[in-house]
């Protein structure tokens, strides 16, 4: 890289010496999954590296533990758990933040600044209070242990990140294509519809993303609300570590790091996208 002519020693020193931090941090966040990764293909049971992976002995890795995430019963069911709680949370997590975010994106809604708070709690408060709240209400409600009971906990965890993704999105909206459609006699719901929609439809679908892989990845409020048959993957991975400890879990999490990566990458891409619609430079 050329440097500006009036860039000093120390800036140039400063230049190389942050890189070197930022790819010691990124290599202590990734090294774990680095080290997970080829575990997963080990051949024997164990959790470390055996002497024949050492020396990329073909014998020394094997699939099988990936064959017995599609043999096990209790794999399959959490996965289907996980997909139909996932999508139907993400249903409503989504309906529901982009419909709020559109309301607290208007500046003759009263009392924007405590609403937008109380909303995005879900994503200050400490899970586990949230979770605890929910196992109390959802008891005398009868909607503890339940598939409907995980949904609503999960669309309430999700809504959050689909507020500020579309609060994001709406920035810089153009009020006029509001009025420009009113003006040619089109409803309010028609205007959503042809006008507000297809604009800010890339931050939706980020924010569905955020709810599902939020949902997906949810722990500690399936811990206190589900029962055996709403076992999700997490849930299933979690007793697998304290019942019988198995590679299938490192399977199982390497499939969860691709999958995470994938939607990460959409993410990016429409991300991307809306910024070309808004006829931003993408960064």
């Amino acid at each position: 890289m050329a440097f500006p002519s009036y860039a000093g020693k120390l800036e140039k020193t400063w230049y190389y010496v942050f890189r070197i931090i930022c790819g010691l941090v990124l290599f202590f966040l990734m090294a774990p999954i680095v080290v997970l990764i080829p575990l997963s293909f080990n051949a024997e049971p164990y959790f470390t590296f055996t002497p024949g992976m050492l020396s990329l002995d073909a014998d020394a890795f094997s699939l099988r533990w990936y064959h017995d995430i599609l043999s096990n019963p209790q794999w399959i069911h959490s996965m289907k758990n996980s997909v139909i709680i996932g999508f139907f949370a993400t249903i409503l997590a989504t309906g529901f933040g982009t419909l709020a975010a559109w309301g607290l994106s208007r500046p003759y809604t009263p009392f924007r600044v405590p609403i937008m708070g109380l909303l995005i709690s879900p994503m200050i408060v400490p899970i586990i209070i949230s979770a605890a709240g929910m196992f109390f209400f959802y008891s005398k409600v009868g909607l503890s242990q339940t598939y409907p009971g995980l949904i609503l906990a999960h669309t309430a965890l999700g809504i959050p990140f689909v507020i500020i993704t579309v609060t994001a999105t709406l920035i810089g909206f153009d009020e006029s294509l509001i009025q420009a459609s009113a003006s040619l006699g089109a409803n309010l719901l028609t205007t959503w519809r042809k006008v507000i929609l297809p604009l800010i439809l890339p931050g939706v679908i980020s924010g569905a993303l955020f709810a599902f892989v939020t949902s997906f990845d949810e722990i500690v409020a399936v811990l206190f609300l589900s029962g055996f048959e709403q076992r999700t993957i997490p849930r299933q991975m979690w007793s697998g570590i304290r019942e019988q400890i198995s590679p299938t879990i490192l399977a199982v999490a390497t499939l969860l790091v691709l999958f995470s990566i994938a939607l990460l990458t959409t993410v990016e891409l429409l991300r991307r996208r809306s910024e070309r619609l808004r006829g931003v430079k993408p960064s």
